[in-house]
């Protein structure tokens, strides 16, 4: 499902599973303008605190201390102008950017509703994993797309470089996590290449094995080369590599995999596919 992701992920409905819009006329006719100040008490509207401390002489917060109650996150990109706001659970964003980043979610069923200047344009439901972040698409005339869903290696906040964080979010962008970028260790890689090799004697099947660990998994290129090698003929090699590309986590060392390649042409169409990547 998610195999074009990385090349059509930047225009708008040719990537990622439409999410149906659940908000129905009449809400999406009623423009919301106070309800995001006075839902919590701890949000920072000091005229409704004024108010409460007037009627009470004062007011005793709930504190809440290290509350556990899962971990996931939410990555949404609104790539429109305009100024929207963004409602997740008990969390709301509001900007001009169209960059939306939700952390510390609740794991479970989360409604998200979306406002264009006030008004609800869009409402569904996301369902969260704990240490897992799904990363979405917006856009007003086709709808919310869920391009992936990642697992989060740690709780790191205020990424650099948004882009590309946005498609391989363990990528080898200068400012990323560290020089593998968090790829497969190579203990790990090793017991997986050794089932491979042993549960999967044609390409078939082995592609099959590689596809399902891609989606929770990054991969070195020197561990893509051995995987693109494995393989017996040249065009499933070429497809492979292709495919596996947005799962590299040092794509600056992509060169290695055209080691994996009986034929230079083979080798040239994955450089031209690169490039225009």
């Amino acid at each position: 499902m998610f195999a074009g992701i990385y090349s059509f992920a930047q225009e708008a409905g040719k990537a990622g599973e439409l999410l149906k819009n659940e908000a129905s006329k009449t809400e999406m006719q009623s423009a919301r303008t106070q309800g995001f100040d006075n839902k919590n008490s701890n949000k920072n509207n000091s005229g409704f605190r004024n108010q409460n401390n007037q009627n009470n002489g004062f007011r005793t917060p709930n504190y809440q201390w290290n509350q556990n109650y899962g971990y996931a996150e939410v990555f949404l990109r609104i790539p429109e102008l305009g100024y929207f706001t963004v409602e997740l659970g008990d969390q709301a964003i509001s900007n001009g950017s169209g960059k939306y980043r939700f952390f510390d979610l609740q794991s479970g069923r989360m409604p998200i509703s979306i406002y264009d200047n006030g008004f609800l344009i869009y409402k569904t439901t996301l369902m969260l994993r704990n240490n897992n972040r799904l990363v979405l698409d917006f856009f007003t005339n086709e709808g919310l797309y869920l391009l992936d869903s990642y697992p989060v290696k740690s709780q790191s906040y205020g990424f650099n470089d948004w882009n590309d964080v946005w498609n391989d979010p363990y990528g080898n962008q200068s400012g990323n996590w560290n020089q593998s970028g968090n790829a497969m260790d190579d203990r790990t890689f090793s017991q997986f290449f050794e089932m491979l090799q042993d549960n999967e004697k044609f390409d078939d099947g082995k592609i099959r094995m590689i596809n399902q660990q891609m989606r929770n998994s990054m991969f070195s290129s020197r561990q893509i080369r051995d995987l693109v090698k494995s393989l017996s003929f040249d065009k499933n090699k070429l497809a492979l590599a292709k495919s596996m590309y947005r799962n590299c986590a040092d794509k600056n060392k992509y060169f290695l995999v055209y080691d994996a390649f009986d034929f230079d042409s083979s080798k040239r169409e994955l450089m031209e596919f690169i490039t225009k990547s």
